[in-house]
């Protein structure tokens, strides 16, 4: 094994400076006081999690865990995700019969990479679960939330693609069959690999007609006139139950007030294997990468024993900031510098200064180099110097 550089870090790991971090945690505190305003709370989870509950519950890949063994021997793993703990939290502790549970989160989640590539190995998500809910008013709300958050994040021109999970399984099994070559060509969809999505719906033994469902299929994008198009692809009543489903989303969408940044996608599926019905992804401007995604996910809360609707969504914060193109300014700072005779002085118009609510830099004269070059970082100084120096005031 090569010996690591001083300065390297593990795979995938990232500083963050201080001016990236002011404006991510600026974000980051609208987009949760936005959800705040809707009911949500906000709730913390242990970033180590046994592999044998969250890690196996989870739908991240195993490869891409982070484990390591507590004293006892048992395999523990750093938390893949925010979905898989809170349902461990609202099952065991939290959920009731008598209400539904809106939980929020703002934290970090841990994802091991092969290679670098530019991709993170560690990122923030910012997300809310409702739990206990089983309707669509549910996955309704969820989805008008997340649009008015990243709204309150400063996002303007972003769209929020929508299906059915349930369609598309309805539909591949029936048409090929069997859940093994439905699994086939959802994979296909999942990489977005089109073109070799229609180049293996050629090579099965189908007849024209059903490759064209399966081809057609592909085209059902759009506003919810798609729906009418996706229930001429269904034989019989399999997967109207689906699209019954999106009409009535579509409808509290509407009423929400958010229909402008909603489009379907019949042909959406996810990574996420714990996804049972409405799931949707999120796409800004200047990224080209989903910046969030979220459903309903109703059979992972039976993995901790209990039977209960839940839907939520998470958005990556590095990729929120990414979508806003923030420009990255120092904040307005005012600079105090000061001589030792008198540096009570200096104190003191530090202090009122503060109480103002403004951002002082405390610095004395000794600890200075260049007095000319360090004080043009800031926007204001004042001099507290002694005899032989500068005098009071502020520049």
């Amino acid at each position: 094994m090569t010996k690591l550089f001083m300065f390297e870090k593990p795979l995938g790991m990232r500083d963050t400076f201080p001016d990236l971090y002011e404006v991510k945690d600026q974000t980051k505190s609208r987009m949760v006081a936005e959800m705040s305003r809707w009911g949500y709370r906000l709730i913390e989870t242990p970033t180590l999690e046994y592999h044998e509950t969250v890690g196996d519950a989870s739908a991240i890949l195993d490869q891409q865990l982070f484990k390591l063994l507590d004293q006892q021997g048992h395999t523990l793993v750093l938390r893949p995700d925010m979905t898989a703990p809170i349902a461990r939290i609202a099952a065991s502790k939290l959920l009731k019969d008598e209400a539904p549970l809106r939980l929020a989160y703002s934290d970090s989640v841990f994802r091991a990479q092969q290679r670098e590539g530019g991709r993170p190995a560690e990122f923030e998500q910012v997300g809310i679960e409702c739990i206990g809910d089983p309707s669509v008013s549910a996955d309704g709300e969820v989805i008008a939330l997340m649009v008015e958050t990243l709204r309150e994040a400063g996002l303007k021109h972003f769209k929020v693609s929508v299906g059915h999970i349930g369609f598309v399984q309805q539909l591949f099994k029936g048409i090929v069959g069997t859940d093994e070559r439905a699994d086939i060509l959802r994979r296909f969809l999942y990489e977005k690999n089109y073109v070799g999505y229609r180049r293996h719906v050629e090579e099965l033994s189908l007849s024209s007609i059903d490759k064209d469902r399966l081809k057609g299929f592909l085209n059902l994008r759009g506003a919810d006139g798609v729906l009418e198009e996706a229930e001429a692809l269904l034989e019989g009543s399999k997967g109207m139950e689906a699209l019954n489903e999106l009409r009535e989303l579509w409808g509290i969408l509407k009423d929400h007030g958010v229909e402008d940044h909603i489009k379907f996608d019949l042909s959406l599926v996810s990574h996420m294997s714990y996804y049972s019905g409405i799931l949707f992804e999120v796409y800004g401007e200047n990224v080209g990468f989903a910046i969030g995604n979220g459903g309903r996910y109703n059979k992972l809360l039976e993995k901790f024993g209990k039977d209960s609707g839940a839907t939520g969504f998470g958005l990556r914060l590095d990729y929120v900031l990414e979508a806003l193109q923030v420009k990255l300014e120092r904040p307005e700072q005012e600079c105090i510098l000061y001589s030792d005779e008198r540096r009570k002085e200096a104190f003191e118009i530090a202090r009122e200064l503060r109480g103002e609510g403004r951002s002082v830099v405390l610095q004395s004269l000794r600890g200075v180099s260049d007095v000319d070059e360090y004080t043009k970082l800031f926007n204001s100084v004042h001099y507290c110097i002694g005899a032989g120096g500068k005098g009071g005031g502020i520049r």
